[in-house]
């Protein structure tokens, strides 16, 4: 199996309200992307993107062929994934996996969506199709609810005070705002106290309106390339170190792990093996933050701390870019936003900026590891990836 490295990102503004179609968000993100990366469209022999809602936001399916001519990539092999939240994520590891494998040498891969076209009615609506559509939506389950649920879960099975666990899920909402405040790809860019999340309105008891994230439309893209061509095409490869997807059914059928997620695990895990790291190993991470609370369940599905703890660790300010492990420097899901099929293609534009030491007052010093945890569903599809510097 062959290294491969990403060679060049591109991300769009992050925002609230796109005037332009998820194609030419893409196209946008692409542009910048293969820029970077010194080639050509004609160069492109593959294209991968994520693009979970289009059928629902622009009436629009098919959307990888679009992409590919938008760009002027010609007659490629163009794929869309719908993997939920982690369908960028998705679409990056079978890119991976094409040219580990041989088949290609240049593939271009990313995600976009403009979800918050569609206003929170019908974007509700069409999230929840990410669940249970025949047994949980109908009785009230929407993502709100479910995190909700695991809240709850989580205060009761680890005898922490509901009062306590909401001040340390509302400190890792601070620390987005506070990252997305300094990124100008961000879609909210406002610092906030932890006073102003424990204000908030209730969403769905007993999370506040500042422990969600926004709906957000963007575009982000990655250009991954076989080692051999990337010593030629740039001066800092980020090689892709390790990589694990896993699946579950519904909430229900996962009761016996729950409030953590066990398909998170393992695909912690798988991508732990492949690299040959461990938790300790990695410098920086963007995991999924949809809810202050998946922030906090994550840091400890991932090995980063025991159960139960992760939270106490956020206030002590162990996540903090100057702190244990750098957690969503780019201001997370929270305040960079969640265009949700481009979601993982940010996440990974984020490491690879870090690992290349070009993230301005964001940077973590030294960051040479870094990895992207993508939740799709409620716990449908679990994506990990591990990336390290090259040079």
């Amino acid at each position: 199996m062959r290294k491969v490295a990403v060679i060049g990102v591109g991300m769009t503004k992050f925002s609230g309200k796109q005037s332009k179609t998820a194609v030419e968000l893409f196209t946008e993100a692409a542009a910048d992307a293969i820029e970077e990366s010194n080639i050509k469209p004609k160069d492109i022999q593959a294209l991968f993107v994520g693009n979970s809602l289009g059928d629902f936001e622009e009436g629009q399916a098919q959307i990888q062929a679009f992409c590919a001519e938008s760009l002027g990539a010609f007659n490629v092999r163009a794929n869309r994934y719908e993997n939920a939240c982690a369908s960028a994520s998705a679409a990056i590891q079978d890119a991976f996996m094409w040219v580990a494998g041989g088949f290609y040498d240049i593939v271009l891969v990313g995600g976009t969506e403009v979800a918050a076209k569609m206003g929170t009615p019908l974007a509700t609506r069409t999230f929840a199709m990410f669940s249970d559509s025949c047994y949980e939506y109908p009785v009230g389950i929407t993502f709100p609810g479910v995190f909700a649920l695991l809240t709850h879960l989580y205060s009761k099975k680890y005898d922490i005070p509901l009062p306590e666990l909401k001040r340390q899920m509302a400190q890792v909402s601070v620390n987005s705002h506070y990252y997305g405040s300094r990124n100008p790809k961000a879609q909210l860019q406002k610092e906030i106290s932890v006073d102003d999340v424990l204000n908030s309105r209730v969403v769905a008891s007993p999370l506040q309106l500042q422990d969600c994230c926004p709906f957000t439309d963007g575009a982000a893209a990655l250009v991954l390339a076989s080692e051999k061509l990337a010593k030629k095409l740039t001066a800092k490869p980020v090689y892709i170190a390790g990589i694990g997807q896993t699946s579950s059914g519904n909430l229900v059928s996962q009761k016996d792990h729950l409030p953590h997620l066990y398909a998170r695990e393992l695909a912690g895990r798988q991508s732990y093996a492949m690299a040959g790291m461990r938790p300790s190993d990695i410098d920086v991470v963007e995991l999924h933050d949809c809810f202050s609370i998946a922030a906090i369940i994550a840091l400890e599905s991932l090995g980063f701390f025991p159960y139960g703890k992760a939270g106490e660790a956020v206030l002590r300010g162990e996540t903090r870019i100057d702190g244990k492990i750098a957690v969503n420097p780019s201001g997370g899901l929270k305040a960079k936003g969640h265009p949700i099929g481009a979601t993982g293609a940010a996440q990974a534009y984020e490491i690879v900026k870090q690992l290349r030491g070009e993230s301005g007052e964001r940077q973590v010093e030294g960051a040479r590891v870094g990895m992207t945890d993508t939740l799709g569903g409620d716990g449908g599809t679990l994506t990990n990836i591990i990336f390290k510097r090259g040079w």
